[in-house]
């Protein structure tokens, strides 16, 4: 894998340099409406379903400019955001002057210890090659006992993964270090911390096109046209597939 080459600074001034570079773009693809409609019904609603959020402290880590803050607060959440890049914050702030934000690395947060009731990383993950699992750590210093940690990735048990590490390689869009998680080596470190609530595998032809317009370049302004038939078909097809033809995961973790 091309993150194992990189050691933790370099991929995190990759990540950050990248992120600057494409911070006004991501948010015109991801933050609009039908992306924010996506996120809502296949990612948001299952992945925090069952957590009662209010007057709770969530951390959004590698928040970007705050695709999630938005579900967040209207769960009745305490939100503070922390990203890699400034000038996402900068959008951040901008967006949601009502909460905190912070710009730094995941694994230099200067934030204290069990601090959060949870952690939502929505796509971030991915990104931390080749630390990871030092960052799943931390993120475990900054919860509460029995707090949660709700994240949603791409993940290398997919059929699909094939085709992603080619697109990878080939498309400048994606850092050096990007690369899908493989949950099975991940929860069998983790499972001392963690105790695992919820896993859920989603992501066909919605999550290709609408919520992912940026890396098919499909401009964000056809996308209220075919994005109410592409998420009805995502349901549909999201009835069968499994594991194996599920572009993403998502999955809910309790410290112990």
């Amino acid at each position: 894998m091309r993150a194992r080459r990189l050691n933790t600074q370099a991929a995190e001034q990759i990540q950050k340099a990248h992120y600057d570079q494409i911070a006004s773009e991501y948010e015109a693809h991801y933050g609009d409406e039908s992306s924010q409609d996506y996120r809502r019904r296949f990612i948001y609603e299952p992945l925090f379903d069952g957590l009662s959020l209010s007057k709770q402290n969530v951390l959004e880590a590698m928040c970007g400019s705050g695709q999630t803050t938005q579900f967040l607060l209207s769960q009745g959440a305490s939100v503070t955001g922390l990203d890699v890049s400034p000038e996402s914050i900068k959008i951040f702030e901008s967006r949601w002057p009502q909460c905190n934000a912070v710009c730094a690395p995941i694994l230099a947060s200067g934030l204290d210890d069990e601090s959060f009731d949870c952690v939502a990383v929505i796509g971030g993950l991915h990104h931390l090659h080749p630390s990871l699992n030092e960052s799943i750590h931390e993120i475990h210093r900054l919860l509460k006992v029995g707090g949660y940690f709700c994240f949603a990735e791409p993940h290398s048990a997919s059929y699909l993964d094939i085709v992603r590490r080619f697109w990878y390689k080939q498309d400048d869009l994606f850092s050096e270090n990007e690369a899908a998680i493989n949950v099975y080596a991940l929860k069998k470190e983790f499972s001392s911390r963690f105790a695992f609530r919820k896993e859920k595998y989603i992501g066909n032809i919605g999550y290709l096109l609408v919520l992912n317009s940026m890396v098919f370049r499909i401009p964000p302004r056809f996308k209220s046209v075919y994005t109410p038939g592409l998420l009805a078909l995502e349901s549909f097809f999201g009835r069968w597939q499994g594991k194996r033809l599920s572009c993403a995961g998502l999955f809910q973790w309790q410290k112990r």
